[in-house]
């Protein structure tokens, strides 16, 4: 049986967005581009 990861609450992976240096966590729309996520949001990705 695959073993898939399951996150809680406190254990989400976060990043700090490269825009506006605050932090961010995991979000279930970026479970497979996880890797590729830079910026927090709509707003700082068009800020870059």
């Amino acid at each position: 049986m695959p073993e898939t990861k399951r996150y809680t609450k406190s254990t989400l992976p976060s990043k700090t967005c490269v825009v506006c240096k605050r932090p961010f966590e995991w979000r279930k729309k970026w479970g497979k581009c996880w890797e590729e996520v830079k910026y927090c949001s709509e707003r700082c990705r068009k800020a870059k």
